[in-house]
């Protein structure tokens, strides 16, 4: 049985917190997904005070539409690996408020991007202070029964399941698990798809759906705003891996269309496109 839900920068930007509930209810979505990006609105979500957290948590049981995750994007401008001690230390104290923030909210787990950096360069260094930096932040999660969850991304340093796996080598710890994108992990060529989620199952606590144009000799990929069935996914034959290697759970629709005039259509397309494409690879769909 899975559960399909979609991430909050697919719904129209404009509307109150009870409203993208039960705007994602209408378009057949079980559970959204959270955003806390680099904007600074977004951010100052950390900082929430208790009536507002209270406020959506009303909100939640009323619609009946749970928020089961966040995605901690804000993470790009302040990376766990920054080689300034001042990021390095911001984005701690980021991942701590998101813990107490998900605590409070009742949401599952946590998304981190597997970036050890994303504006500035690369080293040996920046990977060794995000390791160093992400084992503070699980020790941190499991004092609060909050999951963080790796996403596989648009970039080498974690690409896929297998590199998730390697990182928990060397943070040993049930709190710590992997997000794949069935869109990211695709568009890589060294990647092959169905293995990585078979050989990754026990680790995977939700996966995320979205189309891509993939990295090749001659093109950087497309990672963003491919519409559901222009791109290189094959999304039937990875519903057939997840069905055969008995995947259950949490799938997240993700787009950007939040500022988008015809929002909605495409959350009902895209709900329409995913469901299709489960039911016919024998997967159970939970309403």
């Amino acid at each position: 049985m899975v559960k399909i839900g979609v991430n909050e920068k697919s719904l129209p930007f404009e509307l109150s917190w009870f409203d993208k509930l039960n705007c994602a209810k209408s378009c057949g979505y079980s559970f959204i997904e959270l955003s806390i990006d680099e904007t600074e609105d977004r951010i100052s979500r950390l900082d929430w005070t208790k009536g507002q957290r209270l406020s959506l948590v009303e909100d939640v049981i009323n619609t009946g539409v749970p928020i089961d995750t966040m995605m901690l994007s804000a993470l790009r401008k302040f990376p766990l690996g920054s080689a300034n001690a001042e990021i390095y230390d911001k984005s701690y104290e980021i991942c701590q408020k998101a813990i107490i923030l998900a605590k409070d909210l009742g949401i599952r787990n946590i998304q981190i991007a597997g970036y050890d950096e994303y504006y500035a360069a690369k080293s040996l260094l920046t990977r060794e202070n995000f390791i160093e930096n992400l084992r503070r932040v699980v020790n941190f999660a499991s004092e609060n029964q909050v999951m963080i969850a790796i996403e596989t991304m648009d970039d080498k340093f974690i690409n896929s399941i297998a590199k998730i796996r390697e990182i928990k080598q060397e943070i040993s710890s049930p709190w710590l698990q992997a997000y794949p994108d069935l869109g990211n992990i695709s568009a890589w060529p060294e990647n092959i798809p169905s293995l990585d989620l078979a050989e990754g199952l026990e680790n995977i606590v939700s996966v995320h759906v979205k189309d891509t144009l993939s990295v090749t000799s001659t093109s950087p990929g497309k990672f963003k705003n491919v519409p559901f069935g222009e791109g290189d996914v094959e999304f039937f034959g990875l519903f057939k891996t997840l069905k055969r290697i008995g995947y259950s759970g949490t799938l997240t629709v993700e787009m950007w269309s939040e500022k988008n005039d015809n929002a909605v259509d495409l959350m009902i397309k895209a709900h329409t496109f995913v469901t299709e494409l489960l039911s016919k690879a024998g997967l159970n769909i939970e309403n």
